[in-house]
Parts: structure tokens; sequence; C-alpha cells
């Protein structure tokens, strides 16, 4: 199996981390300046492992091996959040740029083919895994030509601004291709709660949301007795403690919901609120938990309805995500190489959090690697993972690339 420069890993990691770097953190959002810099410092390190290194029209880096086939793509995203952390997404690109470079300098495994990818945009600040939506084929121009920016920048004014309006873009290369790779922080405290070392990921979760509307009678708080209200935060109030107390019944170990936006209008203490609104969003790995908890909401707005007091409309908030499936083969190689190099120390485990695995996971066999975030944080300056860890997962990724490559080429 190759052996991994953890030095020269965590050193390409570390000078990452400075384009973009405020505090101990990163400022790199999808097409932003610092991004195209990254972008174009990976195209060049890409290079220097050997690889033929392209930015295409959205921004995508993908590195290219000149090697015969079959080969592995390798990567993850460089963008991140408006006040992100320095290894989400980052971590994967880096692995695969340096697990490329491992296999290279050893005789063993010198014939094994890699390609590395910097997918754009994962962190959805124009649309969410643009990148990999493009390079699967699957980008609906309709959402390209109206995605806008957080601070309302359309992304055909920011791909223009990158220079990047006329540069072809990267399609999937039929046949070429054996499966991806993606590794990246957990970005949760499962693993560092059970001391792990390795999570290997069983499946991303399918994600849903809701956003109803309350319509009430906007009137004076003082004047209005209780009997006459029609008091729409009120009724959100009550959708929001019933969804609380029910779901519990339906939910799995690792099901979670959030009511992370609530608006009340015209929010003024004097006033009985006319209107308001909450968005319901909810994640699992079993659609049939999903399909239940959709059930249930509906149906307490309908209660809510049928009082003849405020109103409640409800919709489907954002296109549902369906839950993606990692290859069993794929993970049971991630599953020795965990277990040869931390034996015991490593463990099965779906992803809470959204990847682009989802979306490539429709045109190739995916599978994902995680580490442990120490306390769990992430999409902060405060993510971190011990840099241990970071060397192992990378070893670990790197063995099961070989093993994986080396299978299709004996096999």
């Amino acid at each position: 199996m190759p052996k991994i420069n953890a030095e020269r890993l965590l050193a390409d990691l570390d000078h990452l981390r400075t384009i973009g770097g405020v505090e101990t953190g990163v400022i790199r959002t999808a097409l932003s300046e610092k991004d195209m810099e990254a972008r174009r410092w990976l195209k060049k390190r890409f290079e220097e492992a050997g690889l033929e290194a392209t930015i295409d029209g959205v921004g995508n880096v993908l590195g290219r091996t000149s090697k015969p086939g079959p080969v592995l793509l390798i990567g993850s995203h460089s963008d991140t959040q408006p006040r992100g952390g320095w290894l989400d997404g980052a971590l994967g690109v880096v692995y695969g740029l340096e697990i490329a470079r491992a296999l290279s300098e050893d005789p063993e495994t010198a014939n094994l083919a890699v390609d590395v990818v910097s997918w754009q945009d994962e962190e959805g600040s124009f649309l969410g895994c643009l990148g990999s939506r493009s390079w699967c084929g699957v980008l609906d121009p309709e959402a390209e030509k109206a995605a806008t920016g957080r601070d309302g920048t359309k992304l055909t004014d920011a791909i223009a601004a990158a220079g990047l309006t006329d540069v072809p873009r990267l399609t999937m290369e039929e046949n070429r291709y054996l499966g991806y790779l993606e590794a990246h922080i957990e970005q949760g405290a499962y693993l560092e709660q059970a001391q792990q070392h390795v999570g290997v990921v069983t499946a991303i979760v399918g994600i849903r949301a809701m956003r109803f509307k309350f319509h009430g009678e906007q009137n004076h708080a003082g004047t209005t007795t209780m009997a006459r209200r029609k008091d729409a935060a009120t009724a959100l109030y009550e959708l929001a403690y019933r969804v609380n107390q029910e779901f519990p019944s339906v939910a799995g170990e690792r099901t979670v919901w959030t009511m992370g936006r609530a608006v009340v209008q015209p929010g003024a203490a004097s006033i009985v609120p006319g209107y308001a609104e909450l968005d319901l969003q909810f994640r699992d790995q079993d659609e049939s938990i999903l399909d239940r908890f959709e059930e249930i909401a509906a149906a307490i707005a309908d209660d809510i309805n049928s009082r003849g007091k405020a109103r409640v409309e409800y919709t489907r908030s954002r296109q549902p995500v369906r839950p993606s499936m990692m290859d069993d083969g794929f993970q049971k190689h991630i599953a020795v190489a965990a277990e040869a190099t931390v034996p015991g120390k490593w463990q099965s485990m779906p992803s809470a959090a959204g990847h682009d695995p989802m979306v490539i996971t429709a045109k190739l066999p995916c599978a994902m690697l995680f580490i442990p975030s120490i306390g769990g944080i992430s999409h902060d300056f405060a993510e971190d993972s011990d840099r241990g860890d970071i060397a192992i997962g990378c070893q670990v990724l790197a063995d099961a690339a070989s093993s994986i490559l080396q299978e299709r080429r004996n096999g």
C-alpha cells in the first residue's frame, strides 16, 4: 500500500487556509476573488503532481492523469461558507492530491490512475453543488440563470467577473471512471464522542422542507378579547410545539428536524399578529420517516385550520433531496483499510449533511470517509480536527483507493 507524506499533506492544507484566511477560519465563497485564487493555486499543485489540470467554465478544477484506466476520481470542494472553517471541503481536495502523489511515488502503485477534483459551490452561495451538477450534466439552465448570491449578485455575473464566461465546461467522460471517493470532516460529534478515528459513510441523508404561512387578523392587543382573536403567531407556536411532541414517535436514532426561520408580523408588542411564517426542515436516510413527517406536519396544520381561527397554508419549500446510498463494495475497501490502520477505532455511519456525492451517485459509484470534528463544530471559524486524525484519514483513503484500483486491474 502507498505511504502518504503527512508533512506534505498538512503543509498544503495550511497554505490553502491562508487564501481567504480570517482569524482561525476562512472566507472563500464561491467565485469570489479568494476562491479563484485558491483554484489557481490548486491547479498549479495538480500540475506539479503530474496531472493535466483545468479550471472549467464554472470554476471546477480537474486534474487528469495520463495513466490508462480504470480511473478513480477523488476530491471535494474548496469553496467555503461566508464564515467557514479551514477543513470543510478543502480536506477532501488535498487528500485527493496527496493520494495521487503517494500512488505515483510507490513503484508498487505507480501504474494506478487517479484524477483529482475541486468542485465549485458545494456550499450553495449561488446554487448548491453547482460544479458537480454541471459536470454530471444535470445543471438546470433556468436555475442557473435565476440563481443569485446572498448579496444579490447574479450567478451569471459572478461567472463573468471570474473570467469564466467563455471557458468550456467539463463534463464526465463516459467509461473513464470506476467511481468517486470523497473525504470530509464529520461536521458532527459522533466520532469524537465514540473516540473513533474514521467514519465509513453508508448514506447521505435525504432532506425535506416545508413552509407554513399563518393568516390571522391583525388587531389591538388590549381591546381584542381572546375569544375574538385570530392570532397568527399563536397558531405558529402551536404547530411548532406539536411537531416537537409528535415527531419523536416516528424518528430514528439519527433523525433530525429544525425550525430555523420564523416570521411574525407586524412584530409589535401591542398588536395581535395578523401573519406569520415558519420553515421546517427534516433529514433522515429512511424516506419512509420523511414521508411520515410530512404527513404529521400537514395533519397538525389541517387540525388548526378546522377551528376557524388562523388559517394555515403549507407547501414544500425546496426540491426534496433523496437519500443517497454509498457503494457497498467501496465501503468494504475503506473499512478494511481503516481496520488495518486504526483497529477497532472506526465505525460505519450515515452523513447528516449534504455533499457532492448525492449528485454524483446518479452517475458513478461513490463512497465517503469521515474524520472527527473537534467539538462537532463546522460552518464556523472554530472548526478544527486533530492533525493526527487528518493524517490517519488520508492514509486510510489512500489504502482503500489502491485496493479498489488493484482489485479492478486484477479482476
